[in-house]
């Protein structure tokens, strides 16, 4: 569970529902690059906002495979929903569901909650994009490829990632409510 407030019901379908509700939506939405989205496959959502008629929502897959994330999260904000379609994040707001956005973290392998820092954090193959009640950003590179081990542990999201020149798991810890960032295994040299 992530801990975080819904006003809203979401269920996922195994496909496109014999009878769709009045509003239905389509993400993403005419993204360079993106056009054959679809065709992966997508992930069929049925949400129902507390104070509103339900809408379909129609979720492209980013890759269709393991190793990435599918699923649906609250958000620290009320009223907004996560959905991870085979790695690729939507950013759902219920009561205007046509102001979807496609996040830029992609792909994202594991969605993490942290309550007390009032946190959803969206881990990808070097770094995480945190969201919040007032923003969303990115942390630095934390890895030269691929984070292992990730927990949450109160404000803290912990873990390890790759170290090339030593060829180590290296851990790191970073605050979801500072931004501050301890260890890691990325090290840009400049000679």
């Amino acid at each position: 569970m992530d801990g975080f407030e819904r006003n809203w019901h979401a269920t996922i379908l195994s496909g496109p529902p014999m009878i769709a509700p009045a509003k239905s939506y389509v993400f993403p939405r005419a993204v360079p690059g993106e056009e054959d989205a679809l065709a992966r496959g997508a992930l069929w959502l049925d949400v129902k906002p507390e104070e509103a008629p339900n809408f379909l929502v129609q979720c492209a897959l980013g890759f269709a495979g393991k190793g990435v994330a599918t699923g649906v999260w609250a958000t620290p904000k009320a009223g907004q929903m996560l959905a991870v379609a085979g790695g690729y994040a939507y950013r759902i707001e219920t009561q205007s569901p046509e102001s979807t956005e496609l996040l830029p973290m992609r792909p994202v392998v594991g969605v993490y909650a942290s309550p007390e820092a009032g946190a959803l954090a969206l881990v990808g193959f070097h770094n995480v994009l945190v969201m919040t009640t007032e923003d969303m950003w990115q942390s630095e590179k934390l890895t030269w490829e691929g984070l292992t081990e990730i927990v949450v542990d109160g404000v803290l999201l912990r873990g390890k990632g790759w170290h090339m020149p030593s060829d180590k798991e290296l851990p790191f810890s970073l605050n979801l409510k500072t931004r501050e960032l301890s260890g890691g295994a990325f090290e840009l040299r400049v000679s």
